[in-house]
């Protein structure tokens, strides 16, 4: 899908600021700092429309950008995060539960995380979380020019084999932003999953 005007419509913090209409939408979650503005702003082919920064837990709102009138994609604020307080935490968790557990317009997830590390605990339970709520997942691997081309195969089989990995429910990719592979397939996944073109 070539995009030419994606925008920032807004940054929601309850159900009532949520977008009306029943445009498709596409979220992103992860840990803070996995990359999930940098796979966006790749996506998109815009440097800073969703903000990178070296700061973890920067997101605290859900950020929903419209691409093009066809397809929303919604920022989620990233999980792990040690440095947000407790009741921040729990905030932003029930914040993200109830968005993923009850929007129609959610046609699937991307979930982020790092190809140089194991899955984390709060990888492995969004997984199975999102899994529970029947959501299509992809699951992508960022960072992944920082591993050696012939260990592709190697990372892919340890995130399946600690995620459990259902591959009738979910899909995996290898991506790096820095050296802009795998952005081709993880649209293929999001056109279909939102049936856009």
């Amino acid at each position: 899908m070539k995009v030419t005007n994606p925008k920032l419509i807004i940054s929601a913090v309850a159900k009532k600021q949520y977008p009306e209409g029943n445009l498709p939408e596409i979220a992103f979650v992860g840990r803070s700092n996995v990359g999930k503005s940098s796979l966006i702003n790749t996506l998109l082919a815009r440097n800073g429309l969703a903000h990178t920064s070296g700061q973890p837990g920067k997101t605290q709102t859900l950020n929903f950008y419209n691409i093009d009138e066809k397809v929303f994609f919604v920022d989620v604020p990233g999980y792990g995060y040690a440095k947000v307080s407790k009741a921040q935490r729990e905030q932003f968790g029930a914040m993200v539960e109830e968005y993923l557990s009850s929007r129609d317009q959610l046609k699937g997830v991307v979930s982020l995380m790092d190809a140089r590390h194991e899955p984390s605990e709060d990888d492995k339970l969004m997984y199975h979380w999102l899994e529970y709520y029947q959501v299509p997942i992809l699951v992508v691997a960022t960072k992944a020019d920082k591993v050696a081309a012939g260990r592709f195969n190697a990372v892919e089989s340890r995130i399946k084999k600690s995620l459990n990995f259902d591959k009738d429910t979910s899909e995996l990719i290898l991506f790096s932003a820095t050296k802009k592979f795998g952005s081709e397939e993880v649209w293929q996944w999001l056109e279909k999953k939102a049936d856009v073109h």
